[in-house]
């Protein structure tokens, strides 16, 4: 991993951890044990640094969620389900309830700062077309209601899903993000 991305990957964990506007530079160098020199090699200020992390969870987000699980050939069940899994272990694996990164970046930022919205908005969208044309899969396949609106029930579990991290992280308990989860599950046959 080069300097860049060890910096980059450690913002993201203060910035997930903190918010972006709470962290400082100050907290980044500490966090990287690096000096201002280095930082300002790489970024040349903290809203720099800021959309670098953001750019770094897409190509994440692009990689892992996009591309490994909606882009796959596996059936349309299997990738709505592989989705829900991947959701829940991430949040399980980690000890304090922090939130969504994208979700929680897109509730700080995107009424402040058009560039962070419109990037937010990039990946939440990718999302919401990928369960979309999985829905639109599952009707095909004779697994859902020809009348079922597609988009909006694509909409509607994206918001499920942020919404039960959300009570996930108001109550630290990852109870409610289950919860969510296996009433989609249920709605959509996947289990």
């Amino acid at each position: 991993m080069s300097k860049k991305q060890e910096i980059l990957s450690i913002a993201r964990e203060v910035i997930y951890s903190k918010g972006y506007q709470a962290t400082s530079i100050s907290d980044i160098l500490l966090a990287a044990n690096i000096g201002k020199g280095q930082f300002y090699h790489y970024f040349s200020s903290k809203y720099d640094l800021g959309l670098a992390v953001v750019e770094d969870l897409v190509q994440e987000w692009d990689q892992q969620l996009i591309i490994g699980i909606f882009q796959s050939t596996i059936k349309p069940v299997a990738k709505l389900n592989k989705m829900l899994d991947r959701i829940l272990t991430f949040h399980t694996e980690i000890p304090n309830k922090s939130g969504c990164p994208i979700g929680n970046l897109a509730i700080e930022m995107s009424e402040h700062d058009e560039t962070f919205r419109v990037k937010i908005q990039y990946i939440i969208e990718q999302w919401i077309g990928s369960v979309e044309a999985t829905l639109d899969e599952m009707v095909e396949q004779g697994q859902l209601d020809a009348a079922i609106d597609t988009k909006k029930s694509a909409q509607a579990m994206i918001a499920m899903i942020e919404g039960g991290v959300l009570l996930m992280k108001s109550h630290q308990n990852i109870h409610f993000l289950i919860n969510v989860i296996d009433v989609i599950r249920e709605q959509y046959n996947l289990t």
